[in-house]
């Protein structure tokens, strides 16, 4: 995949100006795919230029004139023809995982305090998604038909960070078990009479 088909997407479902289409990098599509603000700028300016994209100019009084754009009967037939296209299997990286499993060789500590702050980062990303499924889905059993593939891939969102927090968890159950309370000895009768 590429940025260009992440962004075919998104014009599919809603025209856009490219400040439109950072933010929702930001909020949605970015958490799938990244992109930063002058990818999205560049990569929007060659479709434009490939005949993908058109742009209209919108001005709104007190405002700075903005394009917005929407897909050209191209961009659909190219956004077509990579949905028949097979996606390979992905192969994540992680370099987390390698982290870990070097831990024997390195700082033991500073790797369980890195799997701490995993644990929040997926922990936090759970709660958004979870959020955003009770705020847009709340009742999955009614969600419209072209709102089913959005739905899918936020229930994909949130069992992925289910997934990540539990394994965290089993981690730090492993290799960082909360400490036991001390208890002081008690005193033998043979010392408490001396």
């Amino acid at each position: 995949m590429s940025l260009e088909h992440a962004i075919l997407v998104s014009l599919a479902e809603r025209s856009a100006s490219g400040y439109d289409l950072t933010r929702r990098f930001d909020r949605s599509l970015g958490f799938f795919w990244k992109a930063t603000h002058q990818q999205i700028y560049r990569t929007l300016a060659r479709m434009d230029g490939d005949g993908l994209v058109a742009s209209t100019v919108s001005s709104v009084p007190g405002r700075p004139d903005r394009k917005v754009y929407d897909l050209t009967d191209a961009g659909r037939q190219e956004l077509a023809a990579w949905t028949r296209t097979p996606t390979p299997p992905e192969r994540p990286r992680s370099a987390f995982a390698v982290k870990v499993r070097g831990m024997p060789h390195g700082d033991r500590d500073a790797v369980i305090e890195d799997i701490r702050r995993q644990r929040a980062h997926h922990a936090e990303q759970l709660a958004h998604y979870e959020a955003s499924a009770a705020r847009d889905y709340p009742d999955p059993s009614a969600v419209a038909a072209d709102e089913l593939p959005v739905y899918l891939v936020l229930r994909g969102g949130i069992r992925t960070e289910r997934t990540y927090v539990d394994w965290c968890d089993e981690m730090l159950d492993h290799l960082a078990p909360p400490a036991r309370p001390t208890v002081p000895p008690t005193a033998s009768p043979d010392q408490e009479k001396s």
